[in-house]
C-alpha cells in the first residue's frame, strides 16, 4: 500500500508541475501533507516537517548567499571587461564568436541563474549574430549547454536539490564531479569550433577586418553597437558605423558590396527597433548604470577568486564562504545603508524563489522519508531491478537522468525520483554520493527543457522559435551529457 501511495504522490506531484496547476513551492507542500494524511500519519506532519527543514537550512543558506553575493558582482561590473574581450576576440570571425558564445555563456553562469546569463550572452553576442547573418539557433544551442554544464554548480539548483533530497553535503557531490563537468565543458567548447567551422565555411570570408564593440547610451536605454571597417573588393571598401553596415560574403576573389541604400536602411531601421526593445531589459550590460565600482575592480576579482578557491578547498563550508563573501560585498562595494538594501530588493525576488523551494522541499522529502514510502517504493524497484544491474545503479542513475530531466521538472526528478534510485542503490552496495553525482549528468539537455523558463528567455531574446532550437540543440545536449558520463565513470567518480 506504501509504495502504491508513494508513487501515486509522486505521479500527482510530476502532473501538477507539468501541467502547471500549481507552483512548485505549493506543490511541494500541499501534496504530501495530504498524501500523509491518506497514510494515517497525520499527526506526525510536524515532525516530518521540521527534521526536514533544519537539514535542509544549510543549503537554503548557501542558495541565499550566493545568489546575492552573484548578483552584486554583475551589478558591480565584475564580469563586464569579460565580455568586452570576448567581443573583441571575436572580431567577424564566425569560428570565434561561436567558441566566444560558448566561453562568455560559461563565465557568466557563475552567477547561478540561467535568465541573467542567457540575457548577457544574449545581449552581447545578437548583434554580432544578426549583422554577420550567422544561425541563430547556434547561438541559443550554444550558450544553453554550456550554462547546462555549468547549471551543476553547488548554487546553481540542481546539485543543492540532490543534497537537499539525499540529505548530503553540496560539496561532497560537486568537487569530486569537477574533473568529469570539466571534460563536459571542454566538449560544448569542441562543438563550438566545429559549428563555427560550419558558420566560416557557409558564409565564406567576411569583409570586415575589424569590428570593434562600444555601448552608447541612447536616450534612456542602452544600445549595443557594431563598428565595422569594410574593405572588401568593389564597393565594399570605406568606414562604417552603426547597424546600417553589415558584413558580406564574399567569393573566392574577395568581391562584395555593402548593404546600402533604401532598402537596406529600411531593414536596419527594423532592425535597431528590435533591439532596442532587447536592451530595455538588459540594464546589467549599461556601461552607465549608478551600481559599478570601477575602482574596486580588483578587490571583486580577488574576492571572488578566493570563495572560489576556498569552496574548492573546503577551507569552510559552503552556506558560511558564502554568508562572508556576500556581506563583505555588499559592505564594500555599498557601505551605504540605502545602496545595500536596493541591492538586496534587487535580488530579493531570485532569493525568495530559491529559499521558498528548499523549504518546501522539506515537507515532500519528510513525508516520504518518515511514512516509510521511500523504503516501500525502494524495495519495490530492488525487486524489479535485474540482479545484473543493481551494482550498475550509478549507471543507470546516470542514463536516465537525461531524459528524465529533460521531460520533467528538476524538482520533480530530483525530489521525486531520485530518493527512490538512491534507495536501490543502496541496496546493491551503491553509495547516495555516487547516484547523487550520477544524476546531475543530464543537466546540459535539460536547461533546453520546455519546462524550464530560462529557455524561453533565451529564445524570445533571441527571437528564435522554441521548435528550432529544440530540433537543433537535443541531439548536441544529449552527446554532452554522454560525455560527462563516459568522463565520471572513467576517472572513477561515478
Amino acid at each position: 500500500m506504501l509504495t502504491i501511495l508513494g508513487f501515486a504522490m509522486i505521479a500527482t506531484f510530476l502532473v501538477l508541475i507539468m501541467l502547471k496547476k500549481m507552483s512548485p513551492i505549493a506543490a511541494l507542500v500541499l501534496i504530501p501533507a495530504l498524501f500523509c494524511v491518506f497514510v494515517g500519519k497525520g499527526a506526525k506532519l510536524g515532525d516530518y516537517v521540521l527534521d526536514g527543514v533544519t537539514s535542509l537550512a544549510p543549503t537554503a543558506a548557501m542558495l541565499m548567499f550566493a545568489i546575492v553575493y552573484f548578483g552584486v558582482m554583475i551589478d558591480v561590473g565584475l564580469f563586464d571587461p569579460i565580455v568586452r574581450a570576448i567581443l573583441k576576440f571575436c572580431k567577424a570571425d564566425p569560428l570565434r564568436i561561436v567558441v566566444g558564445t560558448a566561453v562568455l555563456a560559461a563565465i557568466v553562469s557563475l552567477d547561478g541563474d540561467g535568465s541573467t546569463t542567457f540575457m548577457i550572452t544574449v545581449s552581447a553576442m545578437y548583434p554580432l549574430y544578426k549583422r554577420l547573418k550567422m544561425s541563430l539557433v547556434v547561438m541559443t544551442g550554444v550558450a544553453a549547454m554550456a550554462n547546462g554544464v555549468m547549471n551543476t554548480l553547488p548554487w546553481g539548483g540542481p546539485t543543492a536539490r540532490a543534497a537537499t533530497a539525499l540529505k548530503l553535503d553540496a560539496s561532497d557531490i560537486f568537487i569530486p564531479m569537477i574533473p568529469a563537468l570539466a571534460v563536459g565543458l571542454l566538449g560544448v567548447f569542441a562543438l563550438s569550433y566545429v559549428l563555427g567551422r560550419r558558420e566560416r565555411k557557409r558564409l565564406g570570408v567576411l569583409t570586415l577586418d575589424e569590428v570593434l564593440i562600444e555601448e552608447k547610451e541612447t536616450g534612456s536605454t542602452s544600445e549595443t553597437v557594431l563598428v565595422g571597417a569594410g574593405t572588401g573588393g568593389g564597393s565594399g571598401s570605406g568606414g562604417g558605423t552603426g547597424f546600417g553596415k553589415k558584413a558580406v560574403p564574399t567569393g573566392g576573389s574577395g568581391s562584395g558590396t555593402d548593404a546600402d541604400g533604401p532598402a537596406a536602411e529600411e531593414h536596419a531601421g527594423a532592425d535597431e527597433s528590435e533591439e532596442s526593445e532587447d536592451d530595455e531589459r538588459l540594464a546589467g550590460l549599461d556601461p552607465n548604470r549608478t551600481t559599478l565600482r570601477p575602482k574596486l575592480y580588483w578587490f571583486n576579482a580577488l574576492l571572488t577568486v578566493t570563495l572560489l578557491t576556498a569552496m574548492i578547498m573546503e577551507l569552510l563550508p559552503i552556506p558560511v564562504l558564502f554568508l562572508l563573501g556576500a556581506a563583505l560585498a555588499l559592505t564594500v562595494n555599498f557601505p551605504h545603508m540605502p545602496d545595500q538594501k536596493a541591492r538586496l530588493g534587487a535580488h530579493a525576488e531570485n532569493v525568495l524563489n530559491v529559499a521558498g523551494m528548499v523549504f518546501a522541499a522539506a515537507v515532500f522529502t519528510g513525508v516520504l522519508t518518515g511514512t516509510g514510502m521511500v523504503d516501500s517504493m525502494a524495495n519495490w524497484l530492488v525487486d524489479n531491478i535485474p540482479d545484473g544491474m543493481g551494482p550498475h545503479m550509478a549507471f543507470v542513475t546516470g542514463v536516465l537522468s537525461i531524459p528524465l530531466t529533460y521531460f520533467m521538472s528538476n524538482d520533480g526528478f530530483y525530489f521525486g525520483v531520485l530518493p527512490v534510485l538512491a534507495e536501490a542503490g543502496q541496496a546493491h552496495g551503491v553509495s547516495s554520493l555516487e547516484i547523487a553525482r550520477a544524476s546531475l549528468v543530464g543537466q546540459p539537455l535539460h536547461m533546453s527543457s520546455p519546462l524550464v523558463p530560462a529557455v524561453y528567455v533565451l529564445v524570445g531574446m533571441a527571437k528564435v522559435e522554441f521548435g528550432d532550437h529544440t530540433r537543433f540543440v537535443v541531439k548536441w545536449a544529449a552527446l554532452t551529457s554522454l560525455v560527462i558520463l563516459a568522463a565520471g565513470m572513467l576517472f572513477g567518480i561515478i
